[in-house]
């Protein structure tokens, strides 16, 4: 892998993206790669979390810019390719549908995209120092990797629009008073939070995980009857696994369980 190093612990997948070069900018090599152990961790049944993290000056700095050549001859076809073929799209599309746990390590910079990417995870991890925001407008740009979904979402319209307008960054502390980060770390052991998590994560049942996860992320937007039906089909199908079986077992001997996904 040219792009990004991952190491695997007995429970959960830990990415790094590796271009310090670039501050971290992600490319369509380091999307392909990042795609390809997203797929591997989702047929892993052993793998109960994936933890995507960057280097100490830079989470991820948004997209690399330089290879977004345009010739005037292919606009249209630009335009086509950017649902079909662009691998850095295809990623932000595809990380809300992981089934597993994404957790985001946020060390330094988590700009543009790099922000985008964070907000797209299901748990964000930041150390002190940590940096977010959303420069686009200095660009000419906008935020083209969810952000205009996901942060109103997260912190209403008014703020939102306000810091993709002004590229105001927020701090570590900042972005946690907003609920955009769910713990800060001190500076260097963002990663030691996160792994705490993922292991605290993997001793529950893994469909248990898998489904309400499901079930918030299809019902957030949802009328509330259908949220409640969503939750409802879900709970009734755990009724059917193993692990159920297992889990009640467990608290009738008061032992630890022993989930194995099924």
């Amino acid at each position: 892998m040219q792009d990004i190093i991952v190491e695997r612990n007995e429970q959960w997948l830990e990415i790094t993206i590796n271009r310090p070069d670039k501050l971290n900018a992600i490319r369509e090599q380091t999307a392909v790669e990042i795609l390809e152990q997203i797929e591997l961790a989702e047929a892993d049944r052993s793998c109960r979390a994936i933890l995507i993290k960057g280097l100490e000056k830079a989470f991820c700095t948004g997209v690399d810019t330089s290879e977004q050549k345009l010739n005037p001859d292919e606009i249209y076809e630009l335009w086509r390719r950017r649902k079909r073929n662009r691998k850095v799209n295809q990623m932000f599309r595809a990380l809300p549908e992981v089934t597993k746990p994404v957790i985001a390590v946020v060390e330094g910079f988590a700009l543009g995209g790099g922000f985008e990417l964070a907000l797209l995870c299901d748990i964000v991890v930041a150390a002190e120092g940590a940096q977010f925001g959303l420069p686009e407008a200095k660009l000419g740009l906008m935020p083209g990797g969810a952000g205009t979904q996901t942060l109103p979402r997260l912190v209403g319209k008014p703020l939102a629009k306000e810091l993709m307008w002004t590229g105001r960054r927020l701090s570590a502390q900042e972005a946690l008073g907003l609920r955009i980060v769910n713990h800060v770390a001190e500076k260097g052991k963002a990663i030691e939070k996160a792994r705490e998590l993922a292991k605290s994560i993997a001793a529950q049942a893994p469909l248990s995980v898998m489904f309400s996860k499901q079930a918030v992320e299809r019902g957030f937007d949802a009328a509330l009857s259908e949220g409640m039906n969503i939750e409802a089909d879900s709970f009734f199908a755990l009724a059917f696994s193993t692990d159920k079986e297992e889990g009640l077992a467990a608290f009738k001997d008061r032992r630890v369980a022993n989930f194995v996904g099924r």
